[in-house]
This record gives structure tokens, C-alpha cells and sequence, in this order.
């Protein structure tokens, strides 16, 4: 670092403004506009305490910094670790849509398999809400998994009510969604080493192409009826 460098470093906005004035009134370097600026501001403390004072500063700010970006670095990666979690031999996406809300539901999902298995469902499923879509979706993949023999299965969906829900305790989830929430887990029963993870919605746009796309079928059909 540079003399300059230095100076320039430890001078705050207003002593840098200050001494580009100082050098273009007088004609003196920026250099030596910036030394003169910074003993004014030093006082009786002296030049080299007011430098040393800024520079241990300017330290303090960098270690905060850099520790607040590894804060959000580890964070960022404990919440990937969380919503991936390891590869598992079997990966599912399920989503579910409502047009409108209530309204006409579909199901998507994919369920891949570690031979190269790739299963999508596409279905209109009835009229309802959303949630009720969502956690339809999730048992059709569930069902679909069991009867291909998945082990070792991760599900993903971007529902954290629906995953939430299918994961509560009997006492604790939405009574209305009991049902749902007795099949899903009578299903993963089935599956050993089977678990649910969130994904962001963008993580997730397969499954939700197909449920969108089934939606519309199931509304295109109630259209057609006489």
C-alpha cells in the first residue's frame, strides 16, 4: 500500500472533499492536501495516532465483514443441505394446482429411480383447494413409489403447509386434512428410508408443469360435459 493509499484509506468522505479543494486551490499534490487535511482533524493527538486509530478501525470493519459473510455462507449452506439434503437412489417432485382456488385441481409429480426410472404423473383430480391438490399429488407419488419397490426415497414439494402438516403428529395437524395426512403416512410406512424435504419453487417446476397441465385438462373436461 502506497502513502497515498494509506491516507486516502484512513480520510472519511468529508476530509477527502476537504483536501481535493485544499490541492486544487493551492496547486499542492493530493498527497500532501490529504496529510495536511488529516493533521487538522489529528489535533494534538498527532498524525500517526489518528492513522494508527483509523487503520485498527478499518481492521475491526473488515473482520465484521468477513465474518458476517461467513455467517451467511454457512447459514446459505445448512439451508441447501436442508431443502437437497444427499442424493438418495429414488427422488420424487410432487405439486398440486387449483384453477381457480377453490376450483378445478390437477397432480404432477416425477419419481426417478437409480436404474434410470423416470415415472411422471399427470392427472386431473377433482375440484378442490390447493392444499387438498398438493397433498393429493404427494400420496399419488407415494402410491406410485410403492409400487415400484423405491427405497431410500426423498420427496420434494414446495408446500411447507402440505409438508408440514404430513409430518405433525396425529394431535397436531389440521383436522381437515386427516385424512390425507393417515394415507401419507401409512404410505411412507411402506417405504423404508423414505423423507420429506421443501423446495423452492423454483426447484420444483416439473412437477408443477404437470400439475398445472392436468389442472386444465380436469377444467377442459367440466367444460365439455352437457
Amino acid at each position: 500500500m502506497t502513502e497515498l493509499d494509506r491516507l486516502q484509506g484512513a480520510a472519511n468522505r468529508g476530509e477527502l472533499a476537504a483536501s481535493r479543494r485544499l490541492a486544487l486551490r493551492t496547486g499542492v499534490p493530493i498527497e500532501e492536501a490529504l496529510r495536511s487535511t488529516l493533521a487538522a482533524s489529528a489535533g494534538a493527538a498527532g498524525l500517526p495516532a489518528l492513522l494508527a486509530e483509523r487503520g485498527a478501525l478499518r481492521e475491526r470493519e473488515a473482520a465484521h465483514l468477513r465474518a458476517r459473510q461467513a455467517a451467511r455462507a454457512a447459514a446459505l449452506a445448512l439451508r441447501r443441505a436442508r431443502h437437497d439434503g444427499a442424493p438418495t437412489p429414488w427422488r420424487a417432485w410432487f405439486d398440486g394446482s387449483a384453477r381457480p382456488n377453490p376450483g378445478h385441481c390437477g397432480i404432477g409429480a416425477r419419481l426417478l429411480g437409480p436404474a434410470g426410472e423416470v415415472i411422471e404423473l399427470c392427472d386431473p383430480a377433482g375440484y378442490g383447494n390447493s392444499g387438498e391438490a398438493e397433498y393429493l399429488a404427494l400420496i399419488a407419488v407415494l402410491e406410485a413409489a410403492a409400487r415400484h419397490g423405491a427405497h431410500e426415497l426423498t420427496v420434494y414439494g414446495d408446500s411447507r403447509v402440505v409438508l408440514d402438516d404430513a409430518s405433525a403428529p396425529h394431535a397436531a395437524g389440521a383436522p381437515a386434512l386427516q385424512p390425507y395426512r393417515a394415507r401419507v403416512q401409512a404410505l411412507l410406512a411402506l417405504l423404508p428410508g423414505a423423507r420429506l424435504r421443501w423446495v423452492p419453487r423454483h426447484k420444483n417446476l416439473d412437477a408443477d408443469a404437470l400439475s398445472q397441465r392436468a389442472s386444465r385438462l380436469c377444467a377442459l373436461a367440466s367444460d365439455d360435459r352437457p
